[in-house]
Order: structure tokens, then sequence, then C-alpha cells
């Protein structure tokens, strides 16, 4: 494509201008370039200039920063019609060069009206305007770089959120992705890691209301247990358009390992919820916990954030490795689950217990083991996937009853780590048994 013609007087007259008024020049070389949408033909245009001798270096600053304004516009058109991300980061763009172009030309006029500088008025070349351009934007970089926070917060003030979003896609996984399957994967599974990351918080902040109700808390897990149902909804839908697609052998693990796993990840959010109508029975019941009930507790609430916080972590970082220590963990919470019961009913046996609070029990134990499967569920999904196959019976079979050494070593490393303390009240029967 030939570049455009310019006509020297033309030129003339915008450096004149520029010369005598530098905002004046910011406003000619930002519409000069974002009316050919492209800075290196402006820049040549400037370039060109210079062989006439009307370009000084006073008139070439302030027209140089306006043509790093109106570079922008470019990311600004292409935003059109994009999701809420894209257009942010165009305005991002728009506002690192308009902040630095004011930054500059403050520093640059400033410093010229106290110790003059000698090249002011000297006539520019290519190379000086080539120089001009690169330490603007390095000046620029090294200010605002450590106020990216700040530009993040102008450019979500610009585009803000709306009452509508949650129905929206999610912004990571724009369709134009596609067309780069590649890329596409990428982005899916970063967004299968948020979603990972979302059940992971409702899933701990649910366990704490048992202990102590919150109103914020429980109306955050339920906002929470609708984000990642609207997750799992346009993470399925983007993933089969992405099964279409031509996929290499890793990409499409990846893309297997979302489709065996986000169904997982929206159960123990649905579990969450359950939590939180538990814990406000027991609010509104006024139902206490003894004290040896509330110690039970503890060791398996602890187990289970144990395997979450793992499955998590394995599932984000795509580790295998630690995939394969789930399993063992997992049988551990069954474990501790059937002994909870047990140590219940002998509680209740004793007196020390009541009924309600046995129903109430009954509700967190279900959900703490149905959790503890879910979990089972991710890892043994990431493992089979990476190994070209998917057969969970024969897996879990395999390490059950296959009598793996590593596996009864992780699980009775586990089992060790959670234990529960000796109940008091069966310490004083056995007391008063030998007296």
């Amino acid at each position: 494509m030939p570049c455009p013609r310019w006509p020297m007087s033309r030129g003339s007259w915008i450096c004149s201008s520029a010369s005598k008024n530098p905002i004046l020049g910011v406003i000619a070389g930002a519409v000069l370039t974002a009316v050919l949408q492209s800075s290196s033909a402006s820049v040549g245009i400037l370039q060109a200039l210079t062989s006439t001798g009307a370009v000084t270096y006073s008139t070439a600053v302030p027209i140089i920063m306006g043509q790093n304004i109106g570079t922008t516009v470019t990311a600004l058109i292409s935003s059109a019609g994009a999701n809420k991300n894209a257009k942010r980061t165009a305005f991002v763009h728009l506002y690192f060069n308009v902040i630095g172009t004011i930054l500059f030309l403050c520093g640059f006029y400033g410093l010229n009206a106290l110790i003059g500088f000698a090249f002011f008025n000297d006539t520019a070349n290519t190379f000086g305007i080539a120089i001009v351009h690169t330490i603007f934007n390095v000046v620029t970089t090294a200010i605002l770089l450590p106020f990216n926070r700040l530009l993040e917060k102008l450019a979500i003030l610009t585009v803000p959120d709306s009452p509508s979003d949650t129905k929206q896609e999610n912004t990571l996984l724009d369709e134009r992705l596609l067309a780069t399957p590649s890329v596409a994967v990428g982005r899916a599974m970063l967004t299968g890691g948020d979603m990972a990351e979302i059940c992971r918080t409702s899933l701990l902040q649910a366990m704490s209301t048992t202990r102590a109700w919150n109103d914020a808390i429980a109306d955050e897990v339920i906002r929470k247990e609708d984000a990642v149902d609207h997750y799992e909804d346009v993470l399925g839908t983007y993933l089969v358009k992405l099964s279409a697609k031509h996929l290499s052998v890793e990409d499409n693990r990846s893309v297997n390992t979302l489709l065996h796993t986000i169904g997982d990840f929206e159960r123990i959010s649905d579990h969450a919820v359950n939590i939180i109508k538990t814990a406000q029975e027991i609010r509104d019941k006024d139902i206490k916990f003894s004290e040896e009930a509330l110690n039970d507790l503890s060791v398996l609430e602890a187990a289970v954030q144990d395997i979450v916080n793992r499955t998590v972590d394995a599932f984000q970082k795509c580790d295998t490795y630690a995939a394969g220590k789930i399993e063992p963990l997992e049988q551990v919470v069954d474990g501790l689950v059937r002994e909870v019961k047990t140590r219940h009913i002998a509680r209740l046996q004793a007196g020390v217990c009541t009924i309600e609070y046995g129903f109430v029990l009954d509700d967190l134990l279900t959900n703490y083991e149905r959790i503890a499967d879910h979990c089972s569920n991710i890892a043994v999904a990431m493992i089979e996937v990476a190994a070209d196959k998917f057969d969970t019976h024969e897996y879990l079979a395999n390490v059950k009853h296959g009598g793996s050494v590593k596996f009864e070593r992780r699980y009775e490393k586990y089992r060790g780590r959670y234990t529960f303390p000796p109940e008091a009240y069966s310490e004083s029967a056995e007391n008063q048994a030998e007296g």
C-alpha cells in the first residue's frame, strides 16, 4: 500500500502552529495519526518534513506526543463490540499515552524554562525524531508502571460493570479466540481455574458459618454459586465449539479434562450452599454443640479443607502428581465421617449430645463426604485424561485394591495427621467403673 501524499506546505503550517502552541501540535499529531491509523506513517511524514528545515525540536516534541495519543485510536476502534476487558484494555492504552504526554510536556517545557535546552530551537532530523519517541516511551513507562492499578481503576470507571453482566459470557472466553485454538484452550483453562478458585473460597466461607452465622457471608456464598453455574454454562458451550476445531494432542487433553471436571466443581459449590442452609438451621433452632462434637468436626473439616485445597491447586497447575495424592485423602475423609457418626451415637447414648444436633450433623457429614468424592472425581479425571484413557472404576480399583505401596503410605500419613482427641465422658465412665 503506497504511502499517502502529504503536501509539504500543509506540513509546514502544522509545524508552524506547533511551535507557537504546543497543544495545537499535540492535537495535529493525534488527528493525523488517527486518520492514517498508523503511527509509522505519521512518523514517516514528520521525518520527511525535517528535510525542509521547518521542523525544530520545540515543534517536533508536541507533534510526537500527539502521534502517540493518535495511535490508540486503532485499539479503541478494534474494541468496539468486544467484551468489557477488551474495551478497558484499549482505554488503559489511551490513558497511558494521554497522562504520559501531559507529564512529558510539563517536564520538557518546565526544564527548558529553568535551564534552557541548547537543542530547543535546532532543526530536527530523522534520528532525533526516533530518539524523542524512544525517550518518551521509556520515561512514561518508568513513571506510570508503579501506578498500573490506577490506570486499571480509570478504565473500570470508564467502562463500568452493569447488573446484567452476570448473564453475559465470561469475559475471558472471547469467541474470536476460537480462530486460534491453542490460545482459546489456554483461556478456557484459566477460566476453569477461576471457577475452581470461586468454589474453594465459597466452601471455606460456608464452613465458617457453622460456628458463627454471618448474613453477609451467607449471601456471598449464594452469589458465588450463581457465578459458578454461569461459569459451567459458558465453559461447557465454549468447550463444545472448541472440540470441533483441529486441536493438538495436549490441547485435546486440556479440553477433555475441563469437560470431565467442571461439573464436579459446580457440585462442590452446591454443597457449599447446602452447608449454609444447615448453618442457618443451627442458628434458627439455637442448636448447641458439645465441646466433644466441636472437636470432632474440627478434625473432619480440616481434612475436607485440605482435600479441597490440594484438588484446586493440582487442577490450576495441571499437576497430575499432586492429583495422585487426592484419593488416599478421600479415603481418610470417608473414614473420619464414619467415625464421627460412631462417636456421636456413643455421646447420644451417654446423654452428652442431643437428637437435634444429630440431624444437622448428618447433613454436614453428607455434604463433607460428597465434597471429598467430587475432589476424587476431579483428580481421577486429570490422571486418566493425561494417560489418554478414562476408566474411573478401573483406576480406583487398581489404586485401592491393587496393593499399591505408595497409596498405603500416603493413606497412613494422612490418617495419622487427622486423629480425634479422646472422649472426656468416656474417660470419666472408665474411672467410675474402676472405682
